[in-house]
């Protein structure tokens, strides 16, 4: 009687563990996309607002702080909404230089 108990105990733990992991690993997997993703477009505005910062013919010390900003939250690395924030003070940097010319 009691390994059969145990089976059906083993069993039952075995099932719930699947069916959090069917649950939670394709939300992992989404938020692991959306941060990659996140980063990228972080890495792509930083890159645009530094080719506009050497492209500039008078110094913009907002645009600078900005940038500087920018990259220091991307060498912190973090999730997708530090992503987010880095992307969006180098997208200013960028506007700000580009006005600026």
């Amino acid at each position: 009687m009691s390994h059969t108990l145990l089976a059906w105990l083993v069993g039952g733990v075995l099932l719930v563990g699947a069916g959090f992991a069917t649950t939670l690993l394709p939300r992992w997997r989404a938020r692991g996309r959306q941060r990659r993703t996140a980063w990228s477009a972080a890495r792509a505005a930083i890159d645009s607002a530094a080719v506009s910062r050497d492209a500039a013919a008078t110094r913009v010390p907002r645009a600078e702080q900005l940038l500087t900003r920018a990259e220091s939250i991307a060498a912190g690395r973090g999730g997708a909404s530090a992503a987010r924030e880095a992307a969006q003070h180098a997208r200013e940097a960028d506007r700000l230089w580009r006005t600026h010319q």
